[in-house]
Parts: C-alpha cells; structure tokens; sequence
C-alpha cells in the first residue's frame, strides 16, 4: 500500500512527519506522499516547513512525497494555487475535489484537471465529461477510504471504467487511526466494484517513482 493523501500537524492532522512515517511503516506499508491542505495564505509555510525535513529522509525507512492538497480554492484560482505549489517546491500536488458531504464550489473537479496536478481527490459525482478530461491530461482519479468521502467511491469506479481513466486508492488520514494497510486497501476496491486492483496500486507506485525522480 503506498498512500498519497496523508495530513500532518502542519494542516489538520494530528501527527508529526517522523510519526506518520513510523506508524505508517509499522503497519507494512511501502510509501506515503504528506499532503497537507493549502490555499495561498499558507501554501509557501506548509513547503518551507517540508523542505527542512527533505534533507533527512534518506535515512527513514519509507518513500516519502512532500506536497499540498489544494482546497477550497475558488474554481477559476486553482491554475495559479498549483503554479504556486510547484513553484515552491512541492513535489507532488492533489486537488481537493467535490465531495459531498463538504460545500466544495461546483466547478473545482472540471478546473483541477485541466492543471498539471497528480490526483483528484475525492471527486464525488463526478461527470464523464470531467473524467474524460483526467484521463486526458494524466490526472488520476480517487477511491479513498475517508469517512465520508467514500460514499462515492461506487460512481467514481463506474465512471472510470466507463471512461477508462487511472484510479489510486488514498486513505485521506488525519489520524493514525485513519491509515490502512494493503489488506484493506484490496477490500475497499473490491467493495467499489473494482476489477483491475493490482493495477490501482501500480497506478500509486507510478506516482510515486516519477515524482522522487
């Protein structure tokens, strides 16, 4: 399981870097991406504070990404927060997308994928014509295991089937509570109707090896 939508302290989860890591390894995992919510009152702060620990992970015993979860940006800013995110040295960078059990703004998912982002997370109802432009631009779609969150998971695997655009599997967590192992993982996916699950989780191992390049 490499999971590439983890929150720390530096957001709204409750654990430091080093923690998550431990814990996350203790459970049998193979990688993780921290991607702590951003918008531009503290994109430049969540990186900063990332680049300091860079340095040092060669000698953790997971893979790990630093990035941003762009949230709650208005649909039409979305370009500028991920030109922002790289630009600051995020390595890899996710959009928020229409859950529904939060007001996300309608039109968040159509902007987020049309912008050199790596996933779509939680996209909700998503629409064909939305997907289709994923698949097109190379953004991967979302099954997570966030509470909440996953009431859509069943829509999201139909339509990207039916589309033919790339899922991972995230779990979202805030919490150590909130990780899953690989086990899990593969009965979450087979509960969406998924069929292809080995290759969900390449899809996430893709990610990760181009963005540590």
């Amino acid at each position: 399981m490499i999971d590439l939508h983890i929150h720390s302290v530096f957001s709204d989860g409750e654990l430091i870097p080093s923690e998550i890591i431990r814990r996350f390894s203790e459970i049998g995992n193979e990688g993780l991406a921290i991607t702590d919510h951003a918008d531009f009152s503290n994109m430049v702060y969540i990186l900063q504070s990332f680049k300091r620990f860079m340095e040092y992970r060669d000698d953790y015993e997971l893979p790990v990404l630093f990035g941003v979860e762009i949230t709650h940006v208005p649909p039409r800013l979305i370009g500028k927060a991920v030109e922002l995110a790289w630009k600051e040295g995020a390595e890899i960078v996710i959009v928020h997308g229409e859950t529904i059990v939060e007001p996300v703004k309608e039109g968040t998912n159509y902007y987020a994928v049309q912008e050199e982002i790596d996933i779509l997370a939680h996209p909700g109802l998503i629409d064909l014509k939305t997907a289709e432009l994923a698949k097109e631009n190379g953004v991967f779609l979302e099954i997570t295991a966030r509470r909440g969150h996953c009431l859509t998971n069943g829509h999201v695997a139909r339509v990207s089937e039916e589309v033919g655009c790339d899922l991972v599997i995230n779990t979202d967590a805030h919490s150590a509570d909130d990780f899953i192992n690989r086990d899990m993982a593969v009965k979450i996916l087979k509960g969406c109707g998924i069929r292809e699950i080995d290759q969900v989780f390449k899809n996430s191992k893709r990610i990760l090896k181009k963005r540590l390049k």
